[in-house]
């Protein structure tokens, strides 16, 4: 099982974005402030506060390096360091073009068309953090259900502790949990319809976000944020 506490890193928004409000709201969670924040007060269904229940133990982000504990002999400070370098090596700024989507059952915020400079940010991330990663425990191993992940994602499963990385890799920023199939089409036409409203067109994956998990019940919170410096044109 898991030792804790766990970090991961994060896309999510600046706090203020519009993008950011728009996610923690309708998760009904600040991951920045670690505070339940109220659900939009237009109508949203029922069962909106189940339906975003496993979403919400997250915090409104996608992710670039899953969530992890410490190898031994690593620490917390090393990690935040680490973080600070990575964010001022220069590089290309990705930018995508967002919309809402079903993604694996679930609704989320995806890249409109291929996105290489963002698929090149998100494997530097698992490479260049992975000396942070202790190795996954057989129980964690197991939980990821290997039998049903094909021989590419198994070995990334091993090798990298996450099975959708480099080449499996698909940027999203979740919106609900799974929904079963007769839901989908519903709920999907809402949330477009609200992320339209927000008048989002262009967003640039400029900065990365350190969060931390601190037992198994717990939601994950934002510890650190850097914006990444862009490379020389």
């Amino acid at each position: 099982m898991s030792n804790y506490p766990r970090f991961a890193i994060y896309y999510s928004p600046e706090p203020v974005n519009i993008l950011y409000r728009f996610g923690a709201e309708l998760l009904g969670y600040d991951a920045y402030q670690g505070i339940d924040v109220p659900f939009p007060s237009s109508t949203l269904p029922s069962d909106w506060r189940e339906l975003t229940r496993d979403p919400r133990k997250y915090g409104f982000h996608a992710t670039l390096k899953a969530p992890m504990t410490l190898a031994a002999g690593r620490t917390e400070t090393e990690l935040l360091a680490a973080c600070r370098a990575f964010a001022q090596t220069p590089r290309p700024i990705p930018t995508i073009r967002p919309r809402v989507d079903v993604i694996d059952g679930f609704i989320a915020i995806v890249p409109t068309e291929a996105a290489p400079e963002l698929e090149g940010l998100a494997a530097d991330c698992v490479r260049d953090f992975d000396s942070f990663r202790a190795p996954l425990t057989q129980e964690d191993r197991a939980r990821r259900n290997p039998s049903k992940l094909t021989p590419q994602q198994q070995a990334y499963l091993d090798r990298w502790g996450y099975p959708y990385v480099l080449d499996e890799f698909r940027f999203h920023m979740t919106l609900t949990g799974r929904l079963e199939a007769g839901r989908r089409a519903s709920v999907l036409n809402m949330l477009q319809n609200r992320f339209r409203d927000i008048g989002v067109t262009d967003l640039s994956i400029g900065g990365i976000s350190l969060f931390r998990q601190d037992g198994p019940d717990r939601r994950f919170r934002a510890i650190g944020k850097w914006m990444l410096q862009r490379a020389s044109e």
